[in-house]
């Protein structure tokens, strides 16, 4: 595990940034996964400001979303799929085509999860994810107690989850209590992993996914395990290491 801290999220984004962009450009046609929310706003703000300067080409790249909230539409202002496309997908040139964000509007939710990590298969595997992770130690979705060999599945939302994303929404009551999330054994078989965190309030689960024994109580703990996993972080999150 490597840890690196930056003085403040506008840093850390640039550093998250920089790490997709040196992927793309040593193979045009990597497998990214990334994640929505606030934390990697900021670097998809760099990813396009990098594009626009013709630094980076994402025509051959193929994306991957790390989950979604369940009975919300794409075209939901609150789903993850408006995320990704008004902040990213839309802003570059990567192919829709090679756009893939699990369908929080399917009928067969265990044959969405399924067909999800075929299709991951089918591109050869992530090449590099980008994580995020909640206050509880979630990463996706995965809340405390999730199987570390689990796959792309369908997830009950904690409540401590479900207050943080509050903010997005006009009440608590509107958060979904369900989302499609890949899970912990997907994520795992990325051959990068880079974890975004910024301020203070990330900063407990941070202290113990880095220094505590490995454990489903803090999910973002497994990463100790993974051979090349990379923690950007801000020095507020970072203020108990």
């Amino acid at each position: 595990m490597k840890i690196i801290i930056v003085e403040n999220y506008d840093e850390m984004s640039a550093r998250a940034a920089t790490y997709v962009i040196d992927q793309v450009h040593a193979n045009p046609k990597s497998v990214l996964g990334l994640a929505a929310g606030n934390t990697p706003l900021g670097m998809y703000r760099e990813l396009v400001k990098a594009y626009n300067r013709g630094e980076v080409d994402f025509s051959g790249v193929a994306m991957f979303s790390l989950d979604e909230y369940c009975k919300l539409d794409k075209e939901n202002t609150r789903s993850y799929s408006y995320f990704m496309n008004e902040n990213f997908f839309s802003l570059i040139n990567v192919k829709a085509k090679n756009t893939f964000i699990p369908n929080g509007m399917a009928r067969d939710f265990e044959e969405e999860c399924r067909n999800y990590d075929t299709k991951i298969l089918e591109r050869g595997g992530i090449d590099l994810q980008v994580l995020g992770i909640g206050q509880n130690g979630h990463i996706g979705f995965n809340e405390p107690g999730s199987d570390f060999e689990s796959e792309t599945h369908l997830v009950q939302l904690k409540q401590s989850t479900i207050e943080a994303n509050a903010s997005h929404f006009n009440s608590p009551g509107e958060v979904p209590t369900t989302a499609i999330s890949m899970g912990i054994k997907t994520i795992m078989q990325s051959r990068m992993l880079v974890l975004l965190a910024s301020g203070e309030k990330k900063a407990e689960a941070v202290s113990k996914a880095i220094k505590e024994e490995v454990s489903v109580k803090i999910p973002a703990s497994i990463l100790q395990r993974h051979p090349n996993a990379i923690f950007i972080l801000d020095e507020k999150a970072a203020s108990l290491l």
